[in-house]
């Protein structure tokens, strides 16, 4: 009887043993980190008299001191809005050329598809440092082998590292990187479309651009939400590219996007407690935008399949 109980207890134990090393390294090395960011948000360095001495500096309770100051910081509000108007170019672009790749993939008259298929997706194999800083010589004038044929061709010769270009090399960086990700995860899914569903739409004389319009797009659809998802929250956390690249432009201010700032006012000002405070709500922006995101394609999704 003792016997029976003790394997009943340990085949009911074992999930949780199982799920201990991972439970463990979550708590570790994210929950933990997360928790002392949100604590330090809330603290501040008090100084007395010149700051000079034992305990003329200490850490004390600020409240939301932290929050109001970053709400109200117009360097955190530009990143944003720069940030904003980079997604509006990458997101489309990217999300736009993954599905097209995965449809002509997803061709039977596709040659060498399983070269063009790692082709596309290596890039992002590459680190995003090594990709922004192979592109951003690439867009230097001096180096670039572009300019050198445009110049021998006797054409304009865009600066890329100021202006308006600039959004568009940081963006091109970006689409560079991301596209092939995206292609494989559109392209699993056209894969596990069954064969009947093609061969009925072939009987009904329904044509290539047709079956790929009505059918393969729909049918794909949870894959473009996901997809779109990560990119939204990639966008938000664009740092590798303004960072790298700063070095070759000065049209690049050092807080260009939001997690530069944050970089900026934890590791130049050694401001740890200012910096806490906005990366928790830059956290939480991503949360809420994720979040809203997803209700209202669940929504969607409800309202088509009530239909």
């Amino acid at each position: 009887m003792t016997s029976s109980r003790r394997k009943s207890y340990g085949v009911k134990g074992a999930p949780y043993a199982f799920l201990l090393p991972a439970t463990v390294l979550f708590a570790l090395f994210f929950a933990l980190p997360i928790g002392y960011a949100v604590y330090l948000s809330f603290r501040k360095v008090h100084v007395s008299g010149l700051g000079l001495g034992s305990g003329a500096r200490k850490e004390v309770w600020a409240g939301l001191e932290n929050y109001t100051d970053t709400l109200t910081d117009s360097e955190l509000g530009h990143g944003a809005l720069r940030v904003l108007g980079y997604g509006c170019i990458v997101v489309p672009v990217m999300l736009g050329l993954a599905l097209l790749f995965a449809l002509m993939l997803d061709s039977d008259k596709v040659r060498l598809a399983p070269f063009t298929r790692l082709a596309i997706f290596l890039p992002y194999a590459i680190p995003g440092v090594v990709a922004a800083l192979l592109w951003g010589f690439l867009y230097l004038p001096d180096v670039s082998p572009f300019y050198y044929i445009l110049e021998k061709l006797h054409m304009p010769q865009p600066n890329l590292l100021d202006g308006g270009p600039l959004y568009l090399a940081m963006s091109n960086i970006a689409v560079w990187g991301g596209t092939g990700f995206n292609m494989i995860v559109i392209y699993t899914s056209l894969q596990a479309i069954p064969a009947e569903v093609y061969e009925a739409a072939k009987l009904d004389g329904a044509t290539p651009l047709q079956v790929a319009l009505r059918i393969k797009i729909p049918m794909v659809a949870p894959s473009l939400v996901l997809t779109f998802f990560f990119s939204i929250i990639a966008t938000l956390q664009v740092f590798n590219e303004p960072t790298t690249l700063k070095p070759l432009t000065n049209s690049l201010p050092l807080t260009w996007s939001p997690l530069m700032n944050v970089y900026q006012d934890a590791f130049r000002k050694g401001d740890i407690y200012q910096a806490s405070s906005e990366a928790v709500i830059i956290a939480l922006a991503t949360l809420v935008l994720s979040f809203g995101f997803l209700r209202a394609a669940n929504r969607r999704q409800k309202q088509e399949a009530a239909r």
